[in-house]
């Protein structure tokens, strides 16, 4: 597929993110309350004021009213093809429409981007396969890297909803108890190993039956679009508090996403296989076609007044299991999904050092520090700001997500200081 060109100049760029073969869905507001919009070139299109114009009926029901898209997702992949397929008109060059359309564009740099979904749950998956290797290397050495269910199953935790953010959200520095090696006894401190995880996430649209598992096929219809994640995790709260039942505080502080869905159908000519299966899985978890995307995506890190470095490159098609796979898994046990539930695809790492997708793997554990432009890193320091983006390149065009960036702000001087 090559460009759609449109009306809108700025989306004709070859390098944009937001062309008309994207449209992705976000929040805004601009001084008078948050609106459902779709990125367009250099400018955000209304598009619960195009609803309310009369220019996208999709049914009978307002699907707008609210500044989420948590109706127009739980409408169906039928709405949803409907909506794009009226917006792509109504924005194409040489569109009649034209007119009636343009004054319900916002400058993107004139508004403020909000949270583009209400999160129901929230799970994280541990299916990067470079990177569950690096991180059980650095642990157990690489004879014992991976657990002896990870080729059978995408490992994964349930976390808290409640900490999903918008990108542009400051995260503080969290406290948590630790304990080293050589401690007595545990204390409670701020963590001193703060770290990223490049991630991908999936936003499930269609909800499940409780009792009712899907299949393969059934999950990847569920899903609406993609987002970039960044589950910030403190790597010392998690050592001394992860065993026997993964992860807790230490993942609890903020999973950071970009503002804009990218659809499912934006990204169909970039679908890709998963890698070849080390030993064969189950037949309910097996592929049916392309479950996976190549998406290039990368790792920024600037430091407070100082020049970003990019740490990290790798691609979404470094993926072992796929977001359809592991929403099989979810609900294998008959568990139910639910409208605005996401799933984080786990850290997305490559087969080489600079591809890996956390600090600790960047620094393998603290003990090879990292060049960053003017020093350097073993984890986030105060004032640091982590910026990941990725992107799908076409024919003439490509399809991005917007930056999905966190500041990380210096711990509390005394969380349990005050009366």
């Amino acid at each position: 597929m090559s460009l759609i060109r449109s009306w809108v100049e700025t989306a004709n760029r070859p390098d944009h993110p937001f062309p008309l073969n994207n449209l992705p869905c976000g929040v805004f507001s601009a001084g008078h309350g948050a609106h459902c919009g779709v990125a367009i070139g250099d400018f955000v299109l209304d598009v619960s004021a195009l609803e309310r114009a009369g220019l996208l009926t999709l049914q009978a029901a307002p699907l707008f009213g609210e500044p989420s898209w948590n109706k127009l997702m739980a409408a169906g992949p039928a709405v949803w093809s409907a909506m794009r397929q009226r917006l792509m008109a109504l924005l194409a060059e040489g569109s009649a429409e034209r007119s009636a359309v343009e004054p319900h564009l916002h400058a993107l740099s004139a508004v403020q981007l909000e949270m583009p979904f209400r999160v129901s749950e929230y799970t994280d998956f541990y299916a990067g396969r470079h990177h569950a290797f690096n991180v059980g290397t650095m642990f157990r050495g690489p004879e014992n890297a991976l657990p002896p269910n990870w080729l059978h199953i995408p490992i994964g935790y349930n976390g808290r909803a409640s900490s999903v953010v918008v990108s542009g959200t400051p995260v503080r520095r969290p406290w948590g108890q630790v304990k080293g090696p050589d401690d007595a006894m545990p204390s409670l401190v701020p963590s001193r190993r703060f770290d990223i995880e490049l991630e991908m996430g999936a936003v499930v649209a269609l909800p499940s039956t409780n009792g009712q598992p899907v299949t393969v096929a059934e999950a990847d219809d569920m899903i609406f679009g993609y987002v970039l994640l960044n589950d910030w995790s403190a790597r010392d709260i998690q050592a001394w508090e992860y065993q026997p039942l993964g992860p807790f505080q230490a993942k609890a502080t903020a999973t950071t996403i970009s503002p804009w869905i990218v659809m499912k159908a934006a990204l169909e000519p970039f679908r890709v296989s998963t890698p070849q299966r080390e030993v064969p899985l189950l037949p309910h978890l097996q592929e049916h076609g392309p479950l996976l995307y190549d998406i290039a995506l990368e790792v920024g890190l600037t430091p407070e007044g100082g020049r970003e470095t990019i740490i990290s490159r790798t691609n979404y098609r470094e993926m072992y299991y796929s977001a359809a796979q592991q929403l099989v898994h979810h609900t294998t046990s008959g568990c139910a999904m639910n409208t605005g539930d996401l799933l984080g695809s786990g850290t997305i790492s490559g087969p080489t050092k600079d591809s890996r997708g956390s600090l600790l793997e960047l620094s393998w554990g603290g003990k090879e520090p990292f060049e960053i432009a003017g020093g350097t890193r073993s984890f986030i320091e105060d004032n640091d700001t982590l910026t990941l983006r990725g992107h799908a390149q076409g024919e003439g065009y490509r399809i991005g997500f917007g930056d999905c960036a966190g500041k990380v702000i210096p711990a509390l001087a005394d969380p349990y200081g005050r009366t």
